[in-house]
């Protein structure tokens, strides 16, 4: 993502991205048109509706000057005692990239999955991904593990996790007012 590409669009300001939660049927081919031609893996119909019917809200799409130019797809809920958000799909159409639309899109999807209660948000990148890997790097995701083969085409994936803070603890006395310190330390 970070690399000079051919073809890149010259010019283009931030300003000029429009970006725009996921609006119904009509967003749905355009999505499937970015994420098939950029991304590794075939998904089906099922695929993208499962996605978008059930969590429309993690969604969003970058146009410039009415063209699809990105778009993230994403999920949440409960993970082995965990509510959790998933990046299933992030792609920026490669003229467009190396211009923080893809920064911009994660983060209006984790803003929402933070604001939803979500404790973490994973996903998985393939290994030779350099690009996916220094942009989650920037956003703070952390190599939680690598899957051997994990792809159709044999290439490995990393899992990468954003972990939210927890909130600090606030210990209240008898009549309601926030106690100074440690519990244990004024025992």
């Amino acid at each position: 993502m970070e690399e000079e590409e051919e073809g890149k669009e010259e010019g283009l300001s931030a300003s000029e991205i429009e970006y725009v939660s996921y609006g119904g049927e009509h967003h749905l081919p355009l999505i499937m048109n970015l994420v098939d031609q950029e991304l590794s893996e075939p998904y089906s119909i099922f695929t993208y509706r499962y996605f978008v019917y059930l969590w429309p809200h993690l969604s969003f799409l970058a146009f410039h000057k009415g063209k699809c130019v990105g778009t993230v797809v994403c999920k949440m809920g409960d993970h082995r005692h965990t509510f959790r958000g998933y990046i299933a799909m992030l792609v920026v159409l490669n003229p467009y990239r190396g211009r923080g639309i893809a920064t911009e899109l994660v983060t209006r999807s984790i803003k929402v999955m933070m604001e939803s209660g979500c404790e973490e948000v994973t996903l998985e990148a393939e290994v030779t991904n350099k690009g996916a890997l220094a942009l989650y790097g920037r956003l703070g995701f952390i190599r939680a593990k690598r899957l051997f083969r994990y792809y159709l085409n044999g290439v490995d994936a990393f899992r990468l996790k954003l972990l939210f803070p927890r909130p600090e603890p606030s210990y209240y006395d008898d009549y309601g007012v926030e106690a100074q310190g440690s519990i244990i330390g004024e025992m």
